[in-house]
């Protein structure tokens, strides 16, 4: 059963577990987003009862989901009313001010960001690695045309309810409630992925669903396996017949179809890693006591 909250469930666990998102304010979490910096700035909770505040103004955006009750949002002079399950926004400058109903209050949480340029490569790391695999730079430029146009964007206000937006405000709450093994991670994994819901819920649909390119590498999904299992396995001795079994096929398939993709045979493939490894280590300063003929 769903509400204009959400589903009945994330709705009532936000009334009773938002309150718990306080707790992160003095975390200061970062992400980093397609070559751009999120630093939250601020984090609260308002029960369902009478409130209001007055005509203020933010330097970062301020985002608010009523997850239950009434009230209005009055910004750059008009007033919007808000309703359960909807989210809504105050750009840096916006002159804004809240209230809740006295009849049917709203209650609300919020949190507030800063878009900052980054360093190129953000926060990407791996050994031995190489340029991103087609599909992974499509979704950092889908990614990054997506806050390019929520920054650029200028809507204020979405329903959000049947999106996945509440149940990772849900997830945040009870982190920060409870925080279990690897918090920091999780926390800052749930952020990630609150910007992305975000701006997905307030960002036009040309640009919240963009299309996909199909991969035109030959062998696609099977061939990526086979070059994760060498990856996975390259300090040991490696035999075609069992790459081939991974992917379910031929000694011969297999060799072939990674040849047509790679643009080589699987042992000059593997040589080559095994070499970007020992390079590595050899420039890495914790291994300056390892002899040469170890690596």
């Amino acid at each position: 059963m769903t509400t204009g909250g959400g589903t009945d469930e994330t709705a009532d666990g936000l009334r009773h577990s938002g309150a718990a998102l306080r707790s992160l304010q003095p975390e200061r979490i970062g992400v980093r987003l397609a070559g751009r910096r999120i630093e939250f700035v601020d984090w609260g909770f308002y029960a369902p009862e009478p409130w209001r505040n007055f005509p203020h103004v933010h330097s970062c955006y301020e985002l608010c989901y009523a997850y239950a009750g009434h009230g209005t949002f009055r910004v750059a002079g008009t007033e919007h009313p808000i309703g359960p399950g909807e989210l809504f926004l105050a750009r840096p400058g916006d002159v804004h001010d809240i209230a809740a109903t006295d009849d049917d209050p709203m209650g609300i949480v919020f949190w507030s960001w800063a878009v900052l340029h980054d360093s190129p490569g953000g926060d990407r790391t791996g050994a031995a690695a190489g340029p991103l695999p087609a599909t992974a730079a499509e979704d950092d430029h889908a990614a990054a045309e997506l806050i390019a146009a929520f920054t650029t964007g200028d809507n204020r206000i979405a329903t959000a309810a049947n999106g996945p937006l509440p149940r990772i405000l849900l997830l945040l709450a009870r982190e920060a409630a409870d925080p279990g093994p690897g918090s920091t991670e999780m926390i800052g994994s749930l952020a990630s992925a609150l910007v992305l819901a975000t701006a997905r819920a307030l960002t036009d649909p040309p640009a919240r669903h963009p299309t996909r390119q199909p991969t035109t590498t030959p062998g696609g999904p099977t061939v990526t396996t086979m070059i994760r299992y060498l990856h996975d396995n390259y300090h040991r001795p490696v035999r075609i017949q069992e790459v081939a079994a991974q992917v379910h096929l031929s000694e011969r398939h297999a060799a072939r179809l990674f040849r047509k993709s790679a643009g080589c045979t699987m042992h000059t493939y593997l040589t080559r890693y095994r070499l970007e490894a020992a390079a590595q280590l050899l420039s890495d300063p914790t291994h300056r006591t390892t002899p040469i003929a170890a690596i």
